[in-house]
């Protein structure tokens, strides 16, 4: 072969661009995991969020790279389930509220079933068979992976601005605001009160007009609002349901990680779920007593009146899990759980 320095000379190039080439190339196939969050920064679901993301960034030591967003700067959980299923976002943690239009066997956990149980009770069905199940379904229809346990919020209660509600009978004829779901209107349903629906932005107005005269919400939700400034005085501490936030990762992004990096998700959502759940809850008894320094006294029924009540409400279970869809073999299990 005759000596060509023309070739050599671009040859030479065309190696020594490949080799300049090849470690962007490498860096621009590191898997970029977006967190979405509508809480604010000081948020105790959104400080377990951080230190997920911190963690995975930590050990993942360069094969993946974490970029949270929180206060809605990505999306609001009402649209962040759409843009997980496209594509738009890796990752959000919405609330479980935002889920039963998509999974109606999320509903479950609204049930009258739960009316006035503690977190406890909670934890032993949604952290045991039936929430794999769930969570299954939830994988299923939105074609996403639940890497875990699901994070606290906590109790949701009622709250009043006139009346003094000291038992359920008062409840009669009491318009409260409650922010949708047959589930919450099945149950106050049934204890005779007029629930509708509002928007939250709008609370405030229908507050200050007296179109309403009590909230459905948690303690911690009427600190943040400081809803005793809108006229909200007396707090009815009956446990309506339990409040969690769900964690998603998109699951075609999920199947393009390696063993390895799915496994250290999984970990990492692990070690956060536990320190967060006991946080969410001192928040809520902190909350509760910011409640009673600003004025708004609270009523707080016993064990036995809210067992006769949680029957009460149960009445009205069968027509609420036919209009969410709720599979009945589900409601068998769990109440086989509770009533253990």
């Amino acid at each position: 072969m005759e000596y060509n320095p023309s070739f050599f000379r671009c040859a030479s190039m065309a190696i020594l661009l490949l080799l300049l080439f090849l470690p962007a190339a490498g860096l621009a196939q590191v898997p970029v995991l977006r967190i979405s969050a509508e809480n604010t920064d000081d948020h105790v679901q959104t400080r377990a969020i951080a230190r997920f993301a911190d963690q995975v960034q930590r050990t993942g030591k360069g094969r993946i790279e974490v970029r949270f967003y929180h206060s809605a700067r990505l999306f609001r959980d009402r649209d962040v389930i759409a843009a997980l299923t496209s594509g738009k976002v890796e990752m959000a943690v919405p609330g479980m509220w935002q889920l039963d239009r998509y999974v109606p066997d999320t509903g479950l956990y609204m049930l009258p079933l739960f009316y006035g149980l503690p977190a406890a009770t909670h934890y032993r069905v949604r952290d045991g068979g039936i929430g794999l199940e769930v969570n299954r379904r939830i994988e299923q229809n939105l074609n996403v992976k639940v890497p875990g346990r699901w994070l606290d919020l906590g109790h949701a209660h009622l709250y009043f601005t006139g009346t003094q509600v000291t038992s359920h009978k008062q409840l009669t004829g009491l318009r409260i605001r409650i922010p949708g779901g047959a589930a919450n209107r099945g149950r106050l349903d049934a204890f005779r009160a007029d629930p509708v629906v509002i928007p939250w932005p709008d609370l405030p107005n229908a507050l200050d007009k007296g179109k309403i005269q009590g909230v459905l919400t948690t303690h911690e939700t009427v600190r943040s609002a400081a809803l005793w400034t809108k006229g909200i005085r007396y707090g009815f501490e009956d446990r309506e349901y339990f409040a969690q936030y769900v964690p998603m990762i998109n699951a075609r992004f999920w199947q393009s990680l390696s063993v390895e990096l799915q496994q250290l998700l999984i970990s990492a959502w692990e070690q956060v779920v536990s320190r967060q759940r006991e946080e969410a809850a001192a928040a809520q008894q902190q909350a509760r007593e910011i409640l009673q320094e600003n004025g708004i006294e609270i009523i707080t029924p016993d064990e036995a009146t809210l067992a006769e009540w949680r029957r009460v409400a149960r009445r009205l279970e069968p027509a609420i899990i036919r209009e969410l869809n709720i599979d009945t073999r589900l409601v068998r299990q769990a109440e086989s759980v509770v009533t253990d």
